[in-house]
């Protein structure tokens, strides 16, 4: 049998001068790879990403790591693209669960707090590098936003709305960014955000959501649920 047969591509990824390692583990190499970049990351944002930093977090030798990647960007990227997998797959989740407007508002606001969350410290240094046009966080910022804006009009259009308008929704996109922006700019490097601070956040950004791209019918509904809006002055 030839050594370049598809049985064999199939079943071991061969290096030369190493010994045979299978897909597994050649995958769990990779993630890991990709772990202590995610660590680096949260330290240091992308200017101060490199791949002695990143083998000494991994625990692995630079051969090893250039086995699998070229440079500290692509891991980078690989971790980007998951983060922008996670994000719009729960947002399109979320808009797929129910036909009641607000509903779906409240959904969408809860699954990018569990987005935000999942991310922990790393969401810090994310933040702070949106807006900057030489980092590859601003370039995976704008195709989640492309995706989410997609999903959001898609959403309207199977429920028989007419679609927002391009600021209306941009508008709340970007305020329901900057408060989680806010929320993890507060709570200080490495902490945890104090969990009321997150439940007045989500308030804030249900309430800008229903009133940039919400109708009067759906803020009629929505002073009829509990603790969405402040109860006024006897």
């Amino acid at each position: 049998m030839s050594i370049g047969s598809s049985d064999a591509a199939e079943t071991s990824i061969t290096r030369r001068g190493r010994p045979p390692q299978t897909r597994e583990q050649a995958d769990e190499v990779r993630a890991r790879i990709v772990a202590a970049t995610a660590a680096v990351f949260t330290r240091t944002g992308s200017r101060g990403l490199n791949v002695a930093q990143i083998i000494e977090q991994a625990g692995l030798a630079r051969p090893t790591f250039y086995r699998y990647f070229g440079n500290a960007v692509e891991p980078l990227h690989a971790l980007l693209t998951t983060s922008n997998a996670g994000l719009v797959g729960g947002i399109r989740t979320a808009l797929s669960g129910t036909d009641e407007p607000v509903e779906l508002g409240i959904r969408l606001i809860d699954a990018y707090l569990d987005w935000a969350r999942g991310h922990g410290a790393m969401l810090r240094p994310l933040f702070a590098e949106l807006h900057d046009p030489a980092s590859p966080v601003s370039e995976y910022r704008e195709r989640a936003f492309d995706d989410i804006r997609a999903s959001v009009r898609d959403t309207f259009a199977a429920l028989g709305r007419p679609a927002p308008s391009p600021l209306d929704l941009d508008a709340a996109l970007h305020v329901c960014e900057y408060v989680v922006f806010r929320i993890s700019a507060d709570a200080g490097p490495g902490a945890e955000p104090d969990p009321e601070v997150v439940a007045e956040a989500r308030l804030t950004m249900i309430r800008v959501l229903l009133t940039t791209l919400g109708t009067r019918t759906d803020l009629e509904y929505a002073l009829g649920l509990p603790g969405l809006f402040p109860e006024g002055a006897d």
